[in-house]
């Protein structure tokens, strides 16, 4: 009898472990997301704050958009923050997503040389810019990854008339950071997220040449994935942290997340 009982109480002690270990295994998301946020440094900022509101912790997976959007169609993500509305809204309207949300905004600024060998300093649009960087055959350094940056950047060309390509476009296949590095090193002008410029330790000769143009806006949205495509996921938990990222105290976190004395990030869920 006292070792049937013995049986029984570690048989009860395994079931506990396995039920706490499950417990503490279910209570995190996977998020894919762009590597704009998380080179920033956003995450680290706000998302200790939404677990310890929720008890839900946030493991992020930085690609770019484009790499985000197949990680979530294969259901790979729990929940998405990237940063391309017509990809997004299509993304959703193909049935992956139940619903998509503004979160927030930055833009997007030209960098190059300080002495700014295509002359975009003087240019009155975007367009304009790169208009006279293609004339000039000025070295730029893309992306090239189908990331948001990288797709807008390509909008713009097509804007400007111009079908980049030759020695002096050179498409990386990186993110945001080693791509600004790249830049550097060649002295090339670059597009890229405000933020993750702001937090770039590396910049040698580089300076933003041009910014402010409408179309240089850079809005970043959070989407819901289908659980009836994929109900494997932790939907529960990935609509705690939508929600979170659209309440008044996510967005407060958001905005007050600053990077040598410059918001980085405006929240923009309630309009």
């Amino acid at each position: 009898m006292k070792k049937t009982g013995l049986i029984l109480a570690t048989t009860s002690l395994a079931g506990l472990a396995f039920t706490v270990q499950a417990q503490e295994e279910a209570d995190f998301i996977t998020l894919a997301s762009t590597t704009s946020t998380e080179n920033s440094g956003l995450f680290d900022h706000i998302n200790p704050q939404f677990t310890e509101a929720t008890g839900i912790e946030v493991r992020v997976v930085a690609v770019g958009t484009g790499q985000a959007f197949e990680i979530a169609r294969r259901g790979d993500a729990d929940s998405l923050l990237v940063h391309d509305t017509t990809g997004e809204e299509k993304f959703v309207s193909e049935g992956y997503g139940t619903e998509r949300a503004d979160v927030m905004y930055n833009d997007f600024v030209v960098i190059g040389p300080e002495d700014d060998p295509a002359g975009i300093a003087d240019a009155e649009t975007v367009e304009e810019a790169f208009s006279l960087i293609a004339e000039d055959e000025a070295a730029f350094a893309s992306r090239g990854d189908d990331s948001g940056t990288n797709r807008a950047e390509l909008r713009l060309w097509e804007a400007a008339g111009v079908e980049p390509d030759g020695e002096w476009y050179r498409e990386l296949g990186s993110g945001m950071g080693p791509t600004l590095n790249t830049a550097a090193g060649m002295e090339a002008y670059v597009m890229s997220d405000r933020a993750t410029w702001v937090a770039f330790e590396n910049p040698q000769d580089l300076t933003i040449l041009f910014e402010g143009d409408e179309a240089l806006f850079n809005q970043y949205g959070s989407i819901l994935i289908d659980p009836e495509r994929h109900p494997h996921l932790k939907h529960d938990l990935a609509e705690q942290w939508h929600e979170w990222l659209l309440s008044e105290e996510g967005q407060q976190a958001i905005g007050e997340f600053e990077v040598k004395d410059q918001q980085l990030f405006f929240p923009n869920a309630a309009e």
